[in-house]
């Protein structure tokens, strides 16, 4: 069975836990309640324990002695020279690796984090998913890579997006934690407008998902029009087929009025024909709008060009084939728009440096768990 913990450590990760948890830490040994605020702040700052200088050498030590906090370290970093894009390889507590990525657009300094530690969906064109799933991420470390970016990059962080390693709604308590983490006053502070949260389509989780009523945007990784399509390349549609997941995401919407954009990677020779295009606004105009509402759901189509990974074989789609394809969208009444390519010298799509650490043996492998059937 594979473990969520990320060390073999009984104490608490003080990083993962809210104000309210922090001041029943304290209380537990004796401190004032009104340390839990101080602490909170500090850690989210990236304040190791010892560096708090208003909290005292015999409280420091009875935290030490019931919790813990651990910072991802940097084990590689890579620097765009092209656009300034910055590509992270964190280590972990435990010895494991993941991913982070920091983006500079002109609204701010965005970042993509991972989820988990490798991932189990096993979507046949991601780097991500090779060697399957080791471990879940915590809260904490999933702050954990905001802070760590943020005091290396050296400026503010405004927005986060989960499309790292990793699927978030399989890591779902783990990661609604972060979320309400993440947005507290007196920490980082991120709101949820400025989050974007992406699934590859687990429904009972998108459901879950909606009854919190964040207001997050919602990303899904469709990649193809139809069962077959994409069964072939992404496994999870053998549980949840393309009818089920647009019937959850026609639910998102009513009950969040959240629009939610849909991830469409680009495969030369697999997904990527100008019939594949009309199949695809057919399927999302008749599931996610009707006759009877017609317009009344927005949809928007990001495509993304393939990454080329050399254990996959996939090649990336032509740009005249990915020009025609948003236009077969667009007439069809679907806003389309083809991602730019940030970092293209430095592989700064998921999954690759990670893949590059694997194979020098300088990570930690664990167990990996199967697929969902």
């Amino acid at each position: 069975m594979t473990s969520t913990n990320t060390t073999c450590d009984s104490r608490v990760d003080l990083l993962s836990l809210t104000k309210e948890e922090l001041k029943a830490l304290l209380l537990s040994v004796g401190e004032p309640a009104y340390r839990a605020q101080q602490l909170f702040t500090q850690l989210h700052r990236g304040l190791l324990p010892e560096q708090m200088t208003n909290i005292g050498k015999i409280t420091r030590q009875k935290l030490a002695a019931i919790a813990y906090w651990h910072l991802p370290g940097i084990e590689r970093k890579l620097v765009s020279e092209i656009d300034g894009t910055v590509k992270y390889l964190f280590s972990l507590a435990d010895g494991n690796c993941v991913e982070s990525v920091v983006m500079t657009y002109e609204h701010g300094h965005t970042i993509c984090i991972s989820s988990q530690v490798g991932c189990r969906m096993g979507c046949r064109f991601c780097a991500s998913t090779i060697g399957g799933r080791v471990r879940d991420l915590s809260a904490g470390e999933l702050l954990g890579q905001i802070i760590a970016a943020q005091a290396d990059f050296g400026a503010r962080i405004d927005n986060v997006v989960m499309m790292g390693i990793g699927e978030p709604l399989d890591n779902f308590d783990n990661v609604i934690k972060f979320l309400r983490l993440v947005n507290e006053e007196g920490g980082l502070n991120i709101g949820y407008r400025h989050i974007s949260l992406s699934t590859c389509g687990i429904v009972d989780k998108i459901d879950a998902l909606s009854a919190l009523d964040l207001p997050i945007t919602l990303s899904i990784s469709l990649h193809a029009p139809d069962d077959q399509t994409r069964s072939a390349i992404m496994p999870v549609n053998n549980k949840w087929g393309v009818d089920a997941l647009l019937g959850a995401c026609r639910r998102y919407y009513e009950r969040t009025q959240r629009r939610i954009s849909f991830e469409y990677t680009l495969i030369s020779g697999k997904n990527d024909t100008a019939e594949q295009a009309e199949k695809l606004a057919r399927v999302l105009n008749s599931r996610l709008r009707g006759k009877e509402r017609a317009g009344a759901m927005p949809i928007h189509v990001n495509l993304i060009p393939v990454n080329e990974v050399s254990e996959t074989g996939f090649v990336r789609s032509g740009e005249s084939a990915v020009r025609a394809f948003a236009k077969v969208l667009e007439s069809r009444g679907i806003r389309a728009t083809v991602r730019r390519k940030l970092g293209p010298d430095i592989n700064a799509s998921c999954g690759q440096l990670r893949r590059t650490a694997m194979r020098e043996g300088g990570e930690n492998l664990g167990t990996p768990s199967p697929a969902p059937t």
